[in-house]
């Protein structure tokens, strides 16, 4: 007689609704901007809602992290993006002075943009062609970056052109027409992955390439593709930054990285691959940017916490991009957990062998 045994199969992971990180962010930010419009007349001004929406505040983050949806959606991360930015001010403090033509401006943007895509390419062969973890090449990267960018700008110094800051902080009221730009690119570029065959074969590849690429995807080329368009979403966010700082300074940027991943995150990108949202990049960054808006503004913090107030907003985005981790994708990493742990722990003997 012989007995069969069942083998326990783990249970799906619960999926996390795609519109629940929206709809969180979305009603935290009401309930925190009409906290701050309680506690502040300033928080409503024009030339703060201009500030949180423009170069000094959402607009280049909303940007490098929708490039940062890209690498998160192979299952990747780019570390380098805050400093190719840093690079992108830089040079272009050396470019895009206030003496240059206008097509001699046009010519050194191109010049920039250039940077980002060589940036992109080295990152991708030396993940796919050297076979070097994102996490390892991009640090790499941003290693040899900054070390350009001190040796060019030890000391902050030369000039953004003020024609070019203008063009880019260009403002409808208090809405800057760049920031309006954005949006339209998130919302045509989650039509694009949840609308089109394109899309759902990069989600795919995301999500198991093995499988996906046995079905005829193009492997190769969506994961060069996303660490390319990584990098140039970095540059055009380093335009951005360029127009805040005014000046070559090789100390902007750093934080970006972080920053840009943890935005992504709580848009709704997974950490696992094949799942994310550009639209939720971009409100990501908005409530991040948020957070940092308020704090510095009158009768925000209470009086013990003034001195905290710097610190107060990377504490936040920390202890919020933990809180998106075990919320959108704490089940799928605990039966990750549990089926790792099913196969490595030893089976248990059988009762014949333990009569012998």
């Amino acid at each position: 007689m012989v007995e069969t045994t069942a083998t326990a199969t783990p249970l799906p992971a619960r999926r996390i609704p795609g519109w629940l990180p929206l709809t969180l962010m979305t009603i935290l930010m009401l309930g925190i901007g009409a906290y701050a419009a309680a506690q502040s007349s300033d928080f409503l001004s024009s030339y703060n809602l201009s500030t949180l929406l423009g170069s000094s505040g959402a607009l280049p983050l909303a940007l490098v992290a929708m490039g940062q949806t890209h690498a998160l959606m192979v299952r990747g991360f780019d570390v380098s993006v805050g400093a190719l930015m840093t690079l992108t001010v830089v040079v272009g403090s050396f470019i895009l002075t206030g003496s240059e033509t206008w097509y001699e401006l046009a010519f050194g943007s191109l010049a920039l943009v250039a940077i980002g895509l060589f940036v992109g390419l080295v990152n991708a062969g030396l993940i796919r062609k050297v076979g070097l973890p994102s996490i390892i090449a991009t640090l790499a990267a941003l290693s040899v970056m900054q070390g350009i960018s001190l040796q060019l700008r030890n000391v902050p110094g030369g000039e953004i052109s003020a024609d070019v800051m203008d063009a880019l902080n260009t403002s409808i009221g208090f809405m800057p027409v760049a920031f309006i730009g954005v949006v339209v690119l998130a919302v045509v570029g989650d039509l694009w992955l949840y609308g089109t065959t394109s899309g759902l074969t990069a989600r795919a590849v995301g999500l198991d390439e093995s499988s996906s690429r046995r079905l005829g995807a193009p492997a190769e080329r969506i994961h060069w593709r996303a660490f390319v368009l990584c990098s140039l979403m970095a540059t055009i966010a380093g335009f951005f930054l360029a127009a805040q700082v005014g000046i070559g300074d090789a100390r902007v940027g750093g934080g970006y990285a972080l920053t840009s991943i943890a935005a992504a995150v709580l848009g709704g990108a997974s950490l696992l691959g094949g799942k994310g949202s550009f639209i939720g990049a971009v409100v990501g960054a908005l409530f991040l940017s948020l957070i940092i808006n308020i704090l510095p503004l009158p009768n925000i913090l209470p009086g013990f916490l003034l001195e905290w107030s710097g610190a107060l907003g990377y504490i936040s985005i920390g202890v919020l991009t933990l809180l998106a981790l075990i919320l959108y994708q704490g089940p799928e990493l605990w039966v990750r957990v549990r089926t790792a742990w099913r196969d490595i722990r030893p089976s248990r003997p059988s009762e014949g062998e333990n009569l012998a």
